[in-house]
């Protein structure tokens, strides 16, 4: 299963370069366009660059909530196909057609993370971890891929169609906004700010913020952990249940 998922992303790479294009527009805009603005109201030296080193974060994991989407569109191009149904009859481990595409859309997402990181040292970025920090990172990216991926594969079994599947996600994709990736939460109204800082995205952000910028990882780190093993669990029974459902 992982073999059949690996060979459809090569035969259309035009979904992988769709997904890397998405955050690689967002992060130019945002450095180039209103980096400089955006960068005066962080303090310190303030400027382009420091907004770079602010912002890369929350493209990155913008990266993997746009390869989420990929995956609830494979999903729901299979449902319509009826190539599901089909595999529901063969002497095969029913978990396995779910799983070869999680571990499929790792391999995607891992590739879209390694382009668009480079694309964020060229315009600016520059993270202070160590050898230590970046293999923190690229474990705890791992771990949020993971849950993505799996809620992503309920998305796209409950969707109706492939239009569906890629508006069911587009909610995760615009988290980041809503929390700490683009400003500081204190910058934000009352209520928005409430919001911002409880929802599960922004202390992705910050422990990603503070792994690849070698600061302190503080409470942050345990809480996206959590969130990580809550999304991932229930995305897992939500997809078993609905794969091993009545076709």
């Amino acid at each position: 299963m992982l073999r059949r998922n690996l060979k459809r992303m090569v035969r259309y790479p035009s979904m992988t370069v769709t997904l890397i294009a998405m955050p690689v527009v967002f992060l130019l805009l945002f450095v180039y366009v209103f980096g400089g603005t955006l960068g005066a109201g962080l303090g310190g030296s303030g400027g382009r660059a420091e907004y770079a080193n602010y912002v890369a974060p929350a493209i990155i994991l913008m990266t993997v909530t746009a390869t989420i989407q990929g995956t609830a569109i494979s999903i729901a191009m299979d449902m319509a196909e009826g190539i599901i149904a089909r595999f529901r009859t063969m002497h095969i481990a029913r978990v396995s057609v779910l799983t070869g595409h999680v571990l499929g859309s790792m391999v995607q997402a891992a590739i879209s993370l390694t382009v668009v990181t480079a694309v964020a040292l060229l315009v600016g970025f520059r993270p202070t971890a160590g050898l230590g920090g970046w293999l923190a990172t690229a474990g705890f990216l791992a771990a949020v891929t993971f849950a993505l991926v799996w809620l992503a594969v309920a998305l796209g079994q409950v969707s109706k169609s492939v239009e569906t599947a890629s508006n069911l996600p587009m909610p995760l994709v615009l988290l980041p906004f809503l929390g700490s990736g683009f400003v500081p939460t204190d910058s934000m109204p009352t209520v928005l700010r409430w919001f911002a800082e409880y929802q599960p995205f922004t202390p992705i952000i910050e422990t990603l913020r503070a792994l690849l910028m070698a600061k302190p990882l503080g409470s942050n780190a345990w809480i996206a952990l959590t969130w990580c093993a809550l999304i991932a669990l229930g995305g897992y029974l939500w997809s078993k249940r609905l794969f091993n459902r009545p076709a």
